[in-house]
């Protein structure tokens, strides 16, 4: 009986460590093939492709947003595939060029390409920003202020229900309330104009 116990036990601690890792997947492009855009993701604007940097959190490459778009244009690349309702995600992101634009985010909840909520840092304005697009339409839902830091930052989304918060390198910025998409929906990555971004390490969560 008391060997039955233990065995049961550990098959318990085996599917839960199972379950545990099946709840998180993270993309780190490492494996992914340079000079191209990492294996099942889809640009529906913009030019993304992996490339090789030596300041990457996770080495060698990352995935890059390289090009100079028009003003109005968002680069955006969505992981086929997806279906997210309820989200931790982060991700990490360095911006590395942009005269009008500078930095990007986070997509979640997207409907397609032009139905979606982003959250987005900009090092050029100094501005943390969360946005619903609707119709390829950017709708404002809040935004603050943050000290302008080079080099790497950690974007972190959390929304169960309706209440979304945006998170910057640990601290939380934004903090409201939205029911615009309330379906689960694809997740991406997202840079406006010529903002020329890298990222890396994104990862989601089921909370």
């Amino acid at each position: 009986m008391k060997t039955t116990v233990i065995t049961a036990m550990m098959m318990l601690g085996v599917a839960a460590a199972c379950l545990a890792s099946e709840a998180v997947k993270t993309w780190k492009f490492d494996n992914a093939r340079p000079g191209v855009l990492a294996e099942g993701f889809y640009a529906a604007a913009g030019q993304w492709k992996v490339k090789p940097d030596a300041t990457a959190p996770s080495k060698p490459n990352v995935l890059a947003q390289m090009a100079k778009s028009s003003d109005d244009t968002f680069n955006l690349a969505l992981v086929a595939g997806t279906s997210y309702r309820d989200v931790d995600l982060t991700v990490k992101m360095r911006a590395i060029g942009g005269t009008k634009e500078q930095g990007g985010g986070l997509v979640w909840r997207a409907k397609d390409a032009r139905n979606y909520y982003v959250a987005c840092y900009n090092p050029l304005e100094s501005k943390y920003r969360l946005y619903k697009v609707l119709n390829n339409g950017r709708i404002e839902l809040a935004r603050t202020g943050i000290m302008p830091i080079s080099g790497w930052h950690i974007l972190r989304i959390v929304m169960v229900g309706n209440h979304i918060e945006c998170y910057c390198d640990g601290n939380k910025y934004l903090d409201i309330r939205d029911s615009t998409y309330t379906e689960a929906g694809r997740i991406g990555l997202w840079t406006k104009a010529d903002a020329q971004t890298f990222f890396d390490d994104l990862a989601v969560t089921v909370p």
